[in-house]
């Protein structure tokens, strides 16, 4: 096996990584060192979540900086605050050893005069997300001009928020880069489309299969009816003591439901989604960092970019409606060769979702019993034990009570003293789930269960369905509404922020979609006919800053709220 040293890697960073127990470099960083070490060419690097693709090229270039030029030779572009932090706090681990290289992170969020103030300081390597790069190019706050070297970390991501222009408009403003290194865990249409424009001849490499899934992961699910599916969460949570993972509902008020559900059950639990302030999102990002939330409740839109080592569990409350999401969201965990599991609760209707999502990640996803009632209390009984037989009790002053205890317990026996520790422990487990109804798909469930599968498969009960080439289903035959809406860049939005606004304001996906453009102070929207309505109903009329939002049919000029 090849080592950092033998793939060129300097002994100044060496240094480094083998302090942080870097020892073996991973297969994409195996890979992919040498080539950009080289400099001057074009990359493309396909690799899940999670296979230590910062270091693949955080290394390359932190050894290709020109340390006595102080201003931005390399520019790293990624798609949320947490991953641009993420990153930057990787890289300046990485340089420790290796002094005078400057990193700066501009993301969206927080003030932008002290961003400027730091890039004016003088820098070497810049980490932005689009919006805010966007913004520092338009201030002229940034130079651009000698840039050597652009990296698009997770460029899939960054297409599915709506970053297509803004990327095109950042790579049209870096002139004299020498080379493009584009990461990405899928491989969509759009992505090669950007790669042919701007990349010369670049050199692609592939770690596992195109869109497999990572094979430290375990694919798991729960079959159920739908009315079930909250009690099915709970067992789940219950059965694996010790979880610490991400439960990914469909919209800001699932999250905020199931949050709060659990919160008054007496689970360490809290959400993220798009109605967060900034200052809110880092309190709840903060907490789970350190464990003192276990489990987190958010939508697909707001923990991209969320990089937590140590995620037991993926959840999937529902399984999302592209396909595509699942690979996003499993490889949350089992990242950094730990083993994770991505568990789906699936109603009959999802099933053939179900069977599309296993020829995407090239996997099986293993149907497993909801465990009953008694179950849970036996797996909690046993982690209570041998949490007990682990408990440290070197320090402390626990000698000076035991005469005491002694005294107490004098007429007890250690059997009985032993129930007593358990009584108080399981007390409310054993009441919960004393009763406990049964959860699995009975015969009578399967059958419906296959007659939901043929039905989706069919486009939804009956009748087939036109699709785009995207595999979405609606009935206009890709005829979409044309709204109106008296929002634009002057307020303060990016396409990906206008994006996640109205998703969040209208609870609908994404994927109802079409076009957006967006101008200085107005923009117009392409959606399904069948969700115009519900979209004008849910922020024509509202406020944004002060203003009153106006937003109608652009054809008619109609509302078409009632």
């Amino acid at each position: 096996m090849n080592t950092f040293e033998a793939l060129g890697i300097e002994e100044g960073l060496l240094h480094s990584i083998k302090a942080l127990g870097f020892t073996q470099p991973t297969p994409i960083q195996e890979k992919a060192i040498p080539v950009l070490l080289q400099g001057t060419k074009d990359f493309i690097g396909l690799a899940q979540t999670g296979t230590g693709k910062t270091a693949a090229f955080g290394l390359p270039l932190l050894q290709l900086i020109n340390k006595e030029d102080r201003f931005p030779q390399a520019l790293i572009v990624c798609p949320t605050r947490e991953l641009c932090l993420q990153i930057t706090s990787d890289l300046e681990k990485f340089k420790s050893k290796k002094n005078n290289i400057a990193v700066t992170a501009v993301y969206g969020g927080t003030s932008i005069t002290m961003q400027i103030r730091d890039l004016k300081r003088g820098t070497h390597i810049v980490v932005a997300t689009p919006g805010r790069l966007i913004d520092l190019i338009e201030r002229k706050a940034i130079n651009l001009d000698k840039i050597h070297y652009v990296v698009l970390d997770e460029a899939d991501e960054m297409l599915n928020m709506g970053f297509k222009e803004d990327i095109e408009f950042i790579l049209k403003n870096t002139p004299n880069r020498q080379s493009i290194w584009l990461f990405s865990a899928t491989m969509p249409a759009e992505i090669r489309q950007v790669s042919k424009r701007y990349m010369d001849q670049p050199f692609e490499i592939t770690v596992g299969k195109v869109n497999s899934g990572n094979v430290n992961i375990d694919h798991q699910y729960y079959a159920t009816q739908h009315h079930n599916r909250y009690e099915v969460l709970k067992r789940i949570i219950d059965f694996n003591p010790g979880i610490y993972g991400i439960v990914f509902a469909r919209t800001k008020a699932d999250t905020q439901e199931i949050a709060e559900k659990l919160t008054r059950e007496g689970y360490d639990i809290d959400a993220i989604h798009g109605d967060l302030t900034q200052q809110q999102r880092d309190k709840v990002m903060g907490l789970f960092r350190d464990k003192s939330v276990k489990l987190l409740v958010a939508t697909d839109v707001a923990a991209r970019g969320i990089d937590v080592q140590g995620i037991t569990h993926v959840i999937n409350y529902e399984l999302p409606d592209d396909v595509e999401v699942y690979t996003h969201r499993s490889g949350r965990t089992g990242r950094a060769g730990k083993s994770g599991v991505s568990v789906s609760i699936v109603t009959p209707k999802e099933t053939y979702r179900l069977r599309q999502i296993e020829r995407l990640v090239n996997t099986r996803v293993h149907k497993m019993d909801i465990p009953s009632g008694k179950d849970v209390c036996r797996k909690q009984f046993f982690h209570f034990i041998d949490k007990m037989l682990q408990a440290d009790i070197s320090h402390g002053e626990y000698e000076t009570y035991l005469p005491i205890l002694r005294e107490k317990f004098a007429s007890v026996e250690k059997e009985e003293i032993l129930q007593r520790v358990a009584a108080l422990e399981f007390d409310r487990f054993l009441k919960y789930y004393e009763n406990a109804a049964d959860l699995n798909m009975r015969t009578d469930d399967r059958r419906s269960d296959r007659r939901g599968d043929r039905q989706e498969a069919r486009g939804d009960r009956g009748g087939l369905r036109d699709r785009d080439t995207k595999g979405r289903s609606f009935s206009g035959g890709g005829n979409y509404q044309r709204l109106f809406v008296n929002l634009g860049t002057k307020d303060g939005f990016y396409k990906a922020s206008f994006l996640q606004f109205i998703l969040d304001m209208s609870d609908l996906k994404k994927e109802v979609l079409g076009k957006i453009d967006m101008k200085e102070m107005t923009s117009w929207i392409e959606i399904e006919p069948s969700a115009g309505k519900k979209m004008i109903k849910a922020i024509d009329g509202k406020n944004y800053r002060g203003r009153k939002i106006r937003m109608n049919d652009a054809e008619t000029g109609g509302s078409r709220k009632k």
